[in-house]
């Protein structure tokens, strides 16, 4: 019923204007953003992203942002929507209350893109993501690579977020296929659910029931940080430690030898992305996809180690 309710006060919104995308006083067309969080890093350079790609596409440029919360997501979007935009794009603090508005966008002729989290089961246009399994692969070659002709025990454990982030959990399963193609043995798959507390909980834990694991892998760096935490904590210096979204706090850790690597998204290139994705919807040309039974685009990810991290 609320969700019925929201679509009859988003379209009830809508049948009062005369956009079916429309098109600003200067005559540009016009993207709208509606943005998870603007206090975030990651979300500032999403924004810089697609309001620079944007620009150079000619198109004016609305930005919402939700500050973390779903009644500002769906009301942004909705006086985006009402606004008369051209394309909606979104990074949705909530996924599973998205679907309203992807169908109010719809019915106003404006195409919705969406920029990582989750689509919720929503009917999207395209939703842009990092390749979180090639990422989760390239840190487990690395670990392979490192460790090989170590003579060790080949053993690694795995921190995993909340099985509810459905494309981060990506991560953990390309680590382990890379690992286990390599000969290695994952002994321990737990979830932290993407703290830090239970990061290091975890790390702890692992010690003890494996103390001679050779690599963690954490499916986000706060979780690999406080891993890494726990290791030094534990007097322990040898074991690899590895995090995955290219976290302020995972660099300092490289620099300091605590965490050998992280796996760095690049939200800028995945801002931009939304947006060449959002201007061939609005022309009306066929969008290509990674996986096209999600409708999935995959901007590629970086592997940083100490080798490399003063590039980053």
């Amino acid at each position: 019923m609320k969700r019925i309710l929201i679509v009859v006060m988003i379209l009830a919104v809508c049948a009062g204007s005369v956009f079916a995308g429309g098109q600003a006083d200067d005559g540009k067309k016009t993207i709208g953003f509606s943005v998870y969080d603007m206090q975030y890093g990651f979300f500032q350079d999403m924004e810089r992203g697609t309001r620079e790609k944007a620009e150079e596409l000619g198109y004016d440029f609305i930005l919402h942002d939700q500050k973390s919360d779903e009644a500002q997501m769906v009301s942004g979007c909705q006086d985006l929507i009402v606004q008369g935009i051209d394309a909606l794009i979104v990074s949705p603090v909530k996924p599973p209350a998205i679907g309203p508005v992807v169908e109010a966008a719809h019915e106003a002729g404006i195409p919705v893109i969406l920029d990582d989290i989750g689509g919720g089961g929503s009917n999207y246009d395209a939703i842009v993501i990092s390749d979180n399994f090639g990422g989760g692969a390239l840190a487990g070659e690395f670990v392979a690579d490192k460790l090989k002709g170590s003579g060790g025990s080949m053993e690694v454990a795995i921190i995993k977020v909340e099985p509810s982030a459905v494309y981060a959990i990506r991560r953990g399963e390309g680590f382990k296929k890379a690992v286990t193609d390599a000969g290695y043995k994952v002994v321990s798959e737990l979830s932290g659910h993407s703290k830090p507390e239970e990061g290091y909980s975890i790390m702890q834990d692992v010690l003890v029931a494996y103390p001679n694991v050779q690599a963690v892998f954490a499916e986000n760096d706060p979780m690999a940080a406080a891993a890494a935490q726990a290791a030094v904590d534990a007097g322990r210096d040898d074991i690899m430690i590895i995090g995955f979204n290219g976290d302020g706090v995972a660099l300092d850790a490289i620099k300091a030898g605590t965490m050998a690597a992280t796996v760095q998204q690049v939200p800028y290139e995945m801002g931009k992305m939304t947006v060449v994705l959002a201007d061939k919807a609005i022309k009306g040309e066929a969008l290509d996809y990674d996986n096209a039974a999600d409708r999935e685009i995959y901007v590629p990810v970086n592997l940083i180690t100490a080798d490399n991290i003063d590039q980053y």
